[in-house]
């Protein structure tokens, strides 16, 4: 009976280690693990209609654009493959620079690096204590904006438009939370084309509704002010993003990106 428990006991811990997450988002918090600045549109919008189509020159230099896929990776990566050490001295801007494009240039996919092995970042609390004092220098380095224009994934927009394939994204969804996982989402209405972003999901915001609705928190690449609501509608068997300047809001396919090589 003993050996029999023992056994038992062996196998629960053995697959307790296999289960559990590489890296659990249940840490993550949005004012600490997020980039302090935005990723602008390259149109002016109100109530998420286009409403100035011109390139705003004066601002041309100083804008930010096209980056809200390489910014919910960099989140990503950073909270699985990087460290910060505030009592340490800060590195220089060429070492700071080279230590940011190691970590962007990481398979986001890969498991988290174990603490000891993860690339530091020292002087500084967090990402976001970081990317507030080198805005600059992060946004050069990070990644550029237009590769996801010809990224593989993206062109399940044009022909994956059916409710049962967001059904299963919606369980893929809830599987990758439930691992302890980030869900980076690409947020399509094609061919209407009132939204064409990305956001990373990164936990539900309250339990499911009686109705089946899930909500989920998000950050998005255009709000660094504070997380925002995706929401899941069974009844519809569609998903619903929050309304902003830049959307109308409601309705959006979502597709799965940086989950797996080719996505």
């Amino acid at each position: 009976m003993q050996g029999r428990r023992f056994s038992i006991a062996l196998g629960a811990f053995f697959l307790t280690t296999q289960l559990a997450p590489a890296a659990a988002t249940t840490g993550f918090k949005f004012n600490r693990d997020t980039l302090s600045f935005a990723n602008s549109t390259v149109f002016a919008y109100e109530q998420g209609r286009i409403v100035s189509t011109g390139n705003r020159d004066k601002e041309k230099s100083q804008r930010y654009t096209r980056r809200c896929f390489v910014m919910s990776r960099t989140v990503l990566q950073f909270y699985k493959f990087a460290s910060f050490d505030r009592h340490a001295p800060p590195l220089d801007e060429k070492e700071l620079a080279k230590r940011v494009r190691a970590v962007t240039r990481m398979q986001p996919w890969h498991p988290a690096l174990p603490s000891d092995q993860r690339i530091v970042f020292p002087g500084y609390r967090d990402l976001r204590e970081m990317s507030q004092a080198h805005t600059r220098l992060l946004q050069e380095n990070i990644g550029l904006g237009w590769t996801a224009y010809v990224r593989p994934g993206n062109f399940r927009m044009f022909y994956l438009h059916s409710k049962k394939y967001q059904e299963k994204t919606h369980e893929e969804l809830e599987r990758t939370l439930a691992g302890g996982a980030f869900f980076v989402a690409y947020l399509s209405d094609y061919p209407t084309l009132h939204i064409n972003h990305s956001v990373l999901v990164y936990t539900h915001k309250q339990r499911r509704a009686p109705d089946g609705t899930d909500r989920y928190l998000t950050y998005d690449p255009n709000h660094p002010d504070g997380p925002r609501e995706l929401k899941w509608l069974p009844a519809q068997r569609a998903f619903d993003f929050q309304k902003d300047q830049e959307f109308v809001g409601g309705f959006t396919r979502v597709f799965q990106v940086y989950g797996k090589p080719w996505q």
